[in-house]
């Protein structure tokens, strides 16, 4: 089996596994790797990630067009916009899951470091989260805005839509995107309570240590 076909073969087996575990339902997500030509294999649209063809996947080339495949998810401009925002990426994993989706509609929150620090593991495998403004599904005009963001983090969340994660595989990618939902779940249910979050200097080091 070629590496292509290793990776095909992988973002199925994540996405179902996400799937299966409730971060994602229906036809909502998508997936994306880079290949070694410089081109992306891509989730199709309206598709569930809990039944997907390795051999279906969406094919683009190194800017983005469909080249092969089934028709690629509409949110394929956010994988794009994370790969040039940082040419080191090979994933970008992008759910709506429930308790990212419900921080993002809170008022008064920090755009730039979304994720308070109560565990140190999505300082490790994400850093900070940042918080972009809501546009329609599908509006090409957030790509921009996601790539300039991008540039300084690698996981965003997307007002009223959910969180997008880069990282240099895509077993990263999927990891540090459940991290930012079972933090963003913490986040959630302690909202009102009087935590005591990991000092600012553990923070710094966490922070480093995910470099």
């Amino acid at each position: 089996m070629n590496a292509e076909n290793r990776l095909r073969d992988e973002i199925a087996r994540l996405g179902r596994s996400l799937f299966e575990r409730g971060l994602t339902s229906g036809s909502t997500g998508n997936l994306s790797a880079r290949l070694d030509d410089g081109g992306y294999l891509v989730t199709p649209t309206d598709t569930s990630l809990g039944f997907l063809d390795p051999a279906r996947l969406s094919r683009l080339d190194s800017e983005g067009n469909w080249i092969d495949g089934d028709k690629p998810t509409k949110e394929g401009f956010l994988h794009i916009a994370m790969y040039r925002a940082n040419a080191d990426r090979r994933a970008v994993a992008h759910l709506h899951s429930t308790y990212s989706v419900c921080l993002s509609c809170l008022r008064g929150l920090d755009t730039e470091d979304m994720l308070p620090p109560i565990t140190p593991y999505v300082l490790m495998k994400v850093g900070r989260v940042a918080k972009v403004p809501f546009f329609p599904p599908g509006d090409e005009a957030l790509g921009p805005v996601i790539e300039d963001k991008a540039r300084t983090h690698s996981g965003i969340i997307i007002a009223n839509h959910g969180p997008v994660v880069a990282a240099r595989s895509l077993r990263a990618a999927v990891f540090g995107i459940e991290e930012v939902e079972e933090s963003a779940k913490l986040a959630f249910l302690l909202r009102n309570e009087d935590v005591e979050f990991i000092p600012e200097d553990y923070r710094q080091t966490l922070l480093k240590s995910g470099k």
